[in-house]
């Protein structure tokens, strides 16, 4: 089906569909984290609400328990950063990203000036091992303390590189919910047992998933939310093209996988749209959804994403629910909000909290 598109579409209502921020299909969280493949999950409170938001009834409780049974596990993934994922699909994804992943934190240790031998990876990594055997869920304090009491002192910062080796090496997965604080479990205890892939499958598999839940979207939009090298994402898209439909948009050619929604759509929508959410941060563009006068309202210059009040798909303010209270601030004071529809998005996020 690549290249049976014949018709002009709108890459927005379709997107809101597919990303399940309408009429959303799913009534589990850990159905929609698998369904998206990976949410950007750099807020660790408002990560809740990305995926309770595209679910039938939000709920904070059900989110937390999947997020405890191991149903969805956070982790740094794609372009190394938090992200989260469904449990049964971490370790296919983590062998996709980790040489990408390893490189990145050797530049990054290299300009700290922190060198870590791999012996002493593996005694910390040992460490951890034996700690989290007997006390099941741990703290970054907690890995702190117990390295300490085998004798070995180190400043933070070297701490979260270890903590960090030890999640690329499959050792280490996110733990129970906190309020504030991440927690860290071993994923041998925490995940399901899976049958291995081979990378060719799991690249096909990335492939489909990105285009079935964020399309329509462009072939430099994939390579840019995967943090994949472009040959890979190539041979990904490449091995589902036959499922590919092709469509135009602004002279600009945009794919969505054939078993993407492209109806039901309805206008009036305002949404609640977390910080460093999939709706903005999984393309490379965002030109399709915030204005270019706009842009400043919605992320910063150095990745710092805000929260965004949509209306039809469309960025129109920002929002914060700092201190227990609510408020919003269109960008412009003539924006056209529907006072009832915004209403009822604060007391949908409201009741989540509380559910």
């Amino acid at each position: 089906m690549y290249g049976a598109g014949e018709k002009s579409m709108n890459p927005i209502s379709q997107r809101l569909l597919n990303q399940q921020l309408i009429c959303p299909q799913f009534t589990h969280p850990h159905d929609v984290v698998a369904w998206m493949g990976a949410l950007q999950a750099q807020e660790y409170r408002m990560m809740r609400w990305a995926v309770e938001m595209r679910t039938h009834r939000p709920s904070a409780k059900a989110f937390e328990k999947a997020y405890n049974e191991g149903q969805i596990v956070r982790a740094h993934l794609f372009r190394t950063t938090w992200q989260l994922v469904a449990g049964e699909d971490l370790s296919w994804m983590l062998n996709l990203c980790r040489d990408n992943a390893l490189r990145g934190m050797a530049g990054w240790m290299h300009s700290s000036g922190v060198d870590i031998p791999r012996a002493e990876q593996e005694t910390v990594q040992q460490i951890f091992q034996d700690f989290l055997s007997t006390s099941r869920i741990a703290q970054k304090a907690d890995l702190a303390a117990a390295l300490e009491a085998k004798g070995i002192t180190m400043h933070d910062h070297r701490l979260s590189y270890h903590i960090r080796l030890a999640e690329y090496s499959g050792l280490l997965c996110s733990g129970d919910l906190f309020p504030m604080k991440p927690s860290y479990a071993l994923a041998a205890d925490k995940l399901p047992r899976v049958v291995p892939i081979s990378k060719e499958e799991a690249l096909a598999k990335l492939a489909k998933t990105y285009f079935r839940s964020h399309g329509p979207a462009t072939l430099e939009d994939f390579v840019w939310w995967s943090g994949l090298n472009i040959g890979d994402c190539r041979k990904g898209w490449n091995a589902i093209k036959s499922e590919l439909v092709e469509d135009r948009w602004k002279g600009l050619a945009f794919f969505r996988h054939q078993d993407s929604r492209t109806r039901g759509f309805r206008s009036g929508t305002v949404i609640l749209l977390p910080p460093y959410d999939e709706y903005l941060i999984g393309y490379k563009s965002r030109h399709v959804a915030v204005h270019q006068d706009h842009m400043h309202r919605a992320h910063s210059g150095n990745g710092i994403f805000w929260p965004i009040i949509l209306r039809d798909g469309i960025a129109v303010g920002n929002w914060t629910a700092a201190g227990g209270k609510m408020q919003t601030e269109p960008f412009q004071p003539e924006a056209d909000l529907d006072e009832d529809a915004l209403e009822k998005e604060l007391a949908r996020y409201a009741r989540f909290l509380n559910e």
